[in-house]
């Protein structure tokens, strides 16, 4: 079986195996990280089965690869603009969750990560805050 440069044999089954995960509905989105030979032939495929797709650079020598329903994939093209490592809580939470990884470990995986977040900016001096204005009496609820 002649192969493409740079696309090996279990990359291609990786991918096929994407492809039919995405045929039969069990994930809206998939992700591959792949060299620039191995991509440019993986990219020539969906483009010619009509496969919404988006490409961003992993680093100088890989790319990520997303593909999948056109919706997901304009969701993630929108956000995913720097390193995946620097992706905010909320969008990296949303990454896992089209890629289809497990909802209770993505919600976990958050929930990790916007603490951290949140610890972060705790430990950043805060800003004078604006004297508080009195509150309005409630008004009152009426029990019938």
């Amino acid at each position: 079986m002649d192969q493409p440069a740079g696309l090996t044999c279990a990359t291609l089954q990786v991918f096929q195996h994407h492809l039919y995960e995405l045929s039969k509905g069990l994930r809206p989105l998939a992700m591959m990280s792949l060299t620039a030979d191995a991509a440019a032939t993986v990219i020539a495929r969906l483009a010619a089965s009509g496969v919404a797709h988006h490409v961003h650079e992993a680093c100088h020598e890989r790319v990520n690869v997303v593909f999948g329903r056109p919706a997901a994939v304009n969701a993630v093209q929108r956000f995913m603009v720097g390193p995946l490592c620097h992706l905010s809580a909320e969008h990296d939470f949303m990454l896992g969750i089209l890629l289809g990884y497990d909802r209770e470990q993505q919600c976990e995986r958050y929930l990790t990560r916007a603490v951290a977040t949140a610890g972060m900016c705790a430990s950043k001096p805060a800003k004078a805050a604006k004297p508080a204005e009195p509150a309005a009496e409630p008004e009152p609820v009426l029990m019938h």
